[in-house]
């Protein structure tokens, strides 16, 4: 999961695999098996890589909403349910962590290449770093 590119992750899977597969075949056989998606960040920019390696985002994120509804033990009723949560998620949303090099995304969203972190050959004039307006552009 640290490995600085492919090549050494798969090095360090394979040595994972000699020392657990034994006692956990089960296991090793599962990640080995699926080995291309958990190594899948490495297409994405280093700076990015923090982002994409944390787990769990969406119940960190649904964490306070999911503290405070068992707290007032119900919310009444489904308007003030989703009211309250509605409200809720925004006020955590403050504290949420912003992402590395956001000027890299408009190029990820745009499908620029990019191994083991690094991008892929580079931009020439008459194809100039994707902008922000154009990943919108490509979005819709």
């Amino acid at each position: 999961m640290y490995a600085p590119d492919r090549d050494t992750a798969m090095k360090e899977l394979k040595v994972f695999r000699e020392q657990y597969e034994p006692k956990h075949p089960k296991a090793v056989a599962s990640l080995t098996s699926h080995a291309d998606g958990l190594l899948r960040f490495l297409d994405y920019p280093a700076e990015h890589w923090l982002h994409l390696r944390t787990t769990n985002p969406i119940e960190s994120g649904f964490g306070t909403v999911k503290a405070r509804t068992k707290k007032t033990r119900g919310s009444g009723s489904r308007r003030a349910g989703l009211a309250m949560a509605s409200k809720l998620i925004q006020a955590a949303e403050q504290r949420w962590r912003r992402v590395n090099a956001p000027q890299l995304v408009a190029g990820v969203l745009a499908g620029v290449d990019f191994k083991d972190g690094a991008r892929l050959g580079h931009a020439s004039p008459d194809q100039p770093e994707p902008s922000i307006k154009a990943t919108r552009e490509v979005a819709a």
